[in-house]
Order: structure tokens, then C-alpha cells, then sequence
């Protein structure tokens, strides 16, 4: 059995309850007031978390895209013209910690570079979170290893050799991984499920899922294999304007998923075979020959 992390007013590891995170990610499109929906859809699903990206935009944004024209519902602009509109300040994100507490749920941020990582401590986060993409930023890791917070490390498009580099950086001691396949929508033929086995045996420590696909069916799969933790992006409907609301799920989706989890982990029991209370009157009446 794996290790277990605790974060915030959780534990996280074999036996215990599935951490449900609900990932906003950039789907709040700006709108504090859309964030505190989400929050809201997140809460009242049952979810423990829900995670946002900061950046900061002049860095994380690739030198390659800064110019880029982007079609907004703002209009025309750069793509970091467009991050920045984006981008929450420290009074937006003070009211969605004010807010997340009311709602008794934990809040967290993938941060895209070193000075997000500041930007978070400063806000108190529970925990980090690190982006599929900024496994080999080596120079972030460290700057996340130092906060001495539990982490929880994406594993999207990188070889094993890849991460583990990043977990040699993170250390074990407060990490979780999520295994993830960065296609968006994914498409079942590369969920590749069976790799959170692979990264639990290989890492020893608490092994999650974060999907991107449409459905269900691939979530509830994961957690059948052992996935402690599962994250999915959420909207409010998948037909806004945005990059990642077609890989999202709805509210009633949100429900489904976190409903399903809670019956999976009932029903996969301790492993004991015996015979159940409810075999008993069958047993009674269908067995012929005793043993």
C-alpha cells in the first residue's frame, strides 16, 4: 500500500475517500462572479477542491505566441494581450479564498512560473499543483519543493524518464501524482489507464487520474483501478467560449461522476472473501451439498 498525503482537512491514499477536484482552470473566463458559479457547482457536487492556472503572463506565455492575433469575445487582441485579460490579481483571488471558505471547499493553483509560485504562498494555498506541461521545468519544481506544501504533479505528455526527474526534484514525502494523457477531448484509445499502476509501483506514493475526455465512463475507470484522486475540468456549459469548455463537464456531470465515485468505492470492498448477511437466506435455500 502507498503512502498517504494530507492536504488541508484530507487524506489522500489507498483506503481513503476519492479527492474530487474540480478544475476551473481558465474557465471562469476572467469573471470572478463565473469562479464563485463554479465554486458553487463544485460544493454542491460534493467535490473537496477546485484548482485554478495563474500565470504570469509576459513569462509563461511562449515568446513564439506573444503576438499571435486571438479572437475574443473582447475582440481582437494578442494572445498575451488576451492572458492578461484573463489573469486573476490578488484581490480577485482573496475574494475566491473568501469565498471557497464559505463554501467549505479547498482551492489550489497550477502555477506556470516562479513568481506565481510567490504569488500563491502569499495567498495561503493548502497546496501546489504542477501543470502536465511544466514536468521538465526544473527551476519551478524547486521553487515548489521549497514551499515544503503538498504537491500534486500531472504526468500528461512525458516519458517515465521525465518524471522521474521531476519526482527526484519534488521529493516523496507530501507528493501525489495524477496520471493524465494531454489530448484534448481524449479519446479512449489513449487514456492508457493502466499506467496508474505503473507510476504507483514505480513511485510508491498516492496515484490519481486527471481526464480530459467526454463522459464519464474513463473517470469511474480509473478510480475501479485504483485512481485516489480524480480531476476533471468543469463549465457551466460546454458550449461557452473558451479552449477547454468542450473537454469540460457540466454541472448534473459533475453530480454523475461524484455520485458514481462514492458508490465504486463502496462496492470494491476490503478484498476479504466471506459470506455476506444478504447471501444468507439464498444460501439457505439454494445450496443442496454443505462443504
Amino acid at each position: 500500500m502507498t503512502k498517504t498525503v494530507t492536504i488541508g482537512a484530507h487524506e489522500i491514499g489507498d483506503g481513503k475517500p476519492v479527492y474530487v477536484i474540480g478544475e476551473i482552470g481558465l474557465n471562469h473566463n476572467g469573471s470572478v462572479e463565473i469562479a464563485k458559479r463554479l465554486i458553487d457547482v463544485a460544493a454542491e457536487a460534493g467535490a473537496q477542491a477546485v484548482k485554478f492556472q495563474k500565470r504570469t503572463p509576459d513569462i509563461a506565455t511562449p515568446e513564439h505566441m506573444k503576438n499571435t492575433p486571438r479572437e475574443t469575445p473582447w475582440g481582437t487582441m494578442t494572445y498575451l494581450e488576451y492572458r492578461r485579460r484573463v489573469e486573476f490579481d490578488k484581490p480577485q483571488y482573496a475574494e475566491i479564498a473568501a469565498y471557497t471558505k464559505e463554501k467549505g471547499i479547498e482551492w489550489f493553483a497550477s502555477p506556470w512560473d516562479e513568481p506565481s509560485v510567490e504569488f500563491l504562498e502569499d495567498m495561503g494555498v493548502v497546496m501546489h499543483k504542477v501543470a502536465s506541461a511544466s514536468v521538465t521545468d526544473l527551476g519551478l519544481l524547486r521553487k515548489l519543493a521549497a514551499t515544503g506544501k503538498p504537491i500534486i504533479l500531472s504526468t500528461g505528455m512525458s516519458t517515465l524518464e521525465q518524471i522521474d526527474e521531476a519526482v527526484e526534484t519534488l521529493g516523496t514525502d507530501r507528493l501525489v501524482l495524477l496520471h493524465a494523457t494531454s489530448t484534448y477531448p481524449l479519446p479512449a484509445e489513449e487514456a492508457n489507464l493502466r499506467t496508474i499502476l505503473t507510476l504507483k509501483e514505480r513511485y510508491g506514493v498516492p496515484v490519481g487520474y486527471s481526464g480530459h475526455e467526454p463522459g464519464l465512463q474513463i473517470s469511474l475507470a480509473a478510480v475501479a483501478l485504483g485512481a485516489v484522486a480524480v480531476e476533471r475540468h468543469i463549465t457551466l456549459d460546454r458550449t461557452m467560449w473558451g479552449s477547454d469548455h468542450a473537454a469540460s463537464i457540466e454541472p448534473s456531470g459533475l453530480q454523475r461522476l461524484i455520485r458514481d465515485i462514492r458508490i465504486i468505492e463502496e462496492a470494491l470492498g476490503d478484498g476479504v472473501k466471506r459470506v455476506f448477511p444478504g447471501e444468507l437466506a439464498p444460501l439457505s435455500k439454494l445450496r443442496r451439498v454443505g462443504g
